[in-house]
């Protein structure tokens, strides 16, 4: 299991989590990473940790394009996006990144946060594997925290810029859902800023 303490970004690069390189990101424009989108997201629609044949978790398979649309039916309706998170954090608490930070991952889609359109191009993505209707668990928090807290040192800009993409794409999205305790979450970052 990975020690979350460990957590730190060099080169856009998250010391501490597994790199599983997607090809579905691009140059970001030339303005800063000034916030954090986090979202859920589980493949089939409320099933966790399925992986497919070869043993790769669907989530992943999916943010590389190698998903097989043969493996579900929903699978057939999304088999073709092209769509990328910078990180996954499974219910495990494990974590991937797909896209180094200094580029930009295609996660939030139509989408703005005070008053600034195309999320994608100053944000950060984090995907929790859950749905709408399930508690995260406890040590998806304390990573995710870790992950935050990593971030608001090596991007300063992203403090106090920390939203749902329910919240910038509210006609669209829901996620991360009801039952993400954000009250929870932000005590466990403050506790871990004034370290």
């Amino acid at each position: 299991m990975t020690k979350f303490t460990t957590f730190f970004i060099k080169d856009g690069i998250l010391h501490g989590a597994d790199f599983v390189p997607s090809p579905n990101f691009n140059a970001r424009p030339d303005c800063p990473i000034t916030g954090i989108v986090i979202h859920n997201i589980s493949l089939p629609p409320s099933e966790f940790g399925k992986a497919d044949t070869t043993g790769t978790h669907f989530v992943k398979a999916f943010f590389q394009n190698n998903l097989n649309a043969n493996d579900h039916d929903y699978f057939k309706t999304i088999a073709d996006l092209e769509v990328s998170a910078h990180l996954f954090i499974e219910r495990d608490g494990s974590v991937s990144q797909f896209v180094n930070f200094n580029d930009r991952a295609w996660h939030a889609g139509k989408s703005a946060y005070l008053g600034r359109s195309n999320c994608n191009d100053f944000t950060i993505g984090i995907e929790l594997e859950g749905d709408d209707y399930s508690p995260f668990t406890k040590i998806q928090y304390t990573a995710l925290a870790h992950i935050i807290h990593a971030i608001y040192t090596a991007y300063p800009t992203t403090k106090r810029h920390l939203m749902g993409h329910s919240d910038i794409a509210p006609a669209r999205k829901t996620d991360p859902g009801e039952f993400f305790d954000w009250q929870k979450l932000r005590q466990l970052v403050d506790d871990l800023c004034k370290k």
